[in-house]
């Protein structure tokens, strides 16, 4: 048997095919894959350590910034955790709890929009991506009217949320809804029957059920492998066991055609999600009534000094947590998304870890490309739907 020659090369890192700042080392016999060694630290946020030194209001804003196409993703995750290491989870309004996840699943939508656009370039479907950056820009302009800002909304706070819907927009996310599953329906046109597209991810990235698990994936990387599993199902949080939708699983092959079909039934399930959010939506207020947390209203803060001494204070000394640890993990777009912070009883953590899904699924594409073809390294990073924002945090 000839002796193989093993090549060595880099690929990254740059933003095509990578989706960000991501370094492969690949090594290569020809064309075959024989080993993948992922290299990230090109960020260097370091958001855990600067939230020691942060209130736990002054952190949240930090949180946008890791999955930066899911932000109120980050921000729900972190504003439970912090909810429950102050135990006013049951405190926070139904109609704050209904906005939440309705902005979440909405978020669930831009996210795998953005998937879809990215992963169907990267294998050669241009008309694809400006489809989905259509409807993208349409939940962006919602973002920018309910929170001030198209990206990191900042929108979510510990206790509620900054604002109440702006008139209309109730209307306007129900129509969108109601239009989403036919552009689902055009992406699919354009895919999902093509030969070509077949054959570029059809049994490319294969992970079994057992592997994905040992490794730690979650969200569609994990259901595609048939592994039916899903935090707002499985550990609900926000009301989500009071809604009825489905776990989609893809084909249960474990491949990257697999993980398509999950992503685009999630993205009907979301708008299932949103319908029945609307139709709970009712008047009240949309922040806890609990005084570390709670502003006091705006008469209060004109008409006493007291008032005024503890607007300013709650903004710019914060709350105090007292001593203990919490963990709480949610469903963002990618996966599992948790916060573990521990508190020394100050107005700040001392200390928080988040486990972003991005960084957990990473660990799985040396396994899934190992044997393949060079070609097939692309295919499997928009499979995995990584953001280096969170990985590299």
């Amino acid at each position: 048997m000839a002796s193989k020659e093993i090549m060595t090369v880099n690929m990254g890192p740059q933003h095509p095919s990578t989706h960000g700042v991501l370094r492969l080392v690949l090594e290569l016999d020809g064309e075959i894959v024989v080993g993948v060694t992922p290299h990230i630290g090109y960020l260097h946020r370091g958001v855990e350590k600067l939230s020691e030194y942060r209130t736990y209001h002054q952190t949240l804003p930090l949180t946008d910034r890791l999955d930066y196409l899911a932000p109120m993703h980050n921000n729900f995750g972190y504003a439970l955790a912090v909810e429950k290491l102050l135990g006013i989870s049951d405190l926070i309004p139904e109609r704050a709890q209904v906005i939440r996840v309705m902005m979440a699943e909405l978020t669930r939508l831009k996210s795998h929009l953005v998937w879809l656009a990215t992963h169907a370039l990267d294998i050669g479907a241009m008309t694809v991506f400006i489809y989905c950056f259509r409807e993208r820009e349409r939940i962006m302009d919602m973002y920018e009217k309910v929170s001030g800002a198209r990206m990191t909304s900042n929108y979510i706070r510990v206790g509620g949320l900054m604002a109440d819907l702006p008139d209309g927009m109730e209307q306007e996310i129900r129509a969108f809804v109601d239009e989403m599953p036919r552009h689902v329906q055009t992406y699919e046109g354009l895919l999902t029957g093509n030969k070509i597209w077949q054959k570029r991810i059809q049994g490319v990235g294969v992970i079994g059920a057992e592997a994905a698990i040992d490794i730690g994936l979650s969200g569609p990387s994990l259901r595609g492998s048939g592994v039916d599993w899903d935090l707002r199902r499985d550990n609900p949080y926000s009301g989500y066991e009071n809604y009825d939708f489905k776990v989609p699983l893809g084909t249960g092959e474990g491949d990257t055609w697999s993980r398509y079909r999950a992503r685009l039934d999630e993205m009907l399930e979301a708008c299932k999600i949103i319908r029945q959010a609307l139709d709970r939506l009712k008047p009240g207020p949309i922040m806890a009534d609990a005084p570390k947390v709670s502003l006091p209203p705006k008469k209060d803060v004109v008409n006493s000094i007291e008032g005024l001494i503890h607007h300013f204070k709650i903004i710019s000394e914060g709350f105090k947590a007292e001593p203990g640890e919490v963990y709480v993990g949610v469903e963002n777009p990618k996966g599992e998304l948790g916060f573990y912070i521990v508190s020394d009883g100050s107005s700040h953590p001392y200390r928080m870890k988040i486990r972003p899904p991005s960084f957990v699924n990473l660990q799985a594409l040396p396994q899934m490309v190992k044997g393949r073809l060079l070609a097939d390294v692309v295919a499997v990073i928009g499979t995995l739907d990584i953001v280096l924002g969170e990985i590299d945090r």
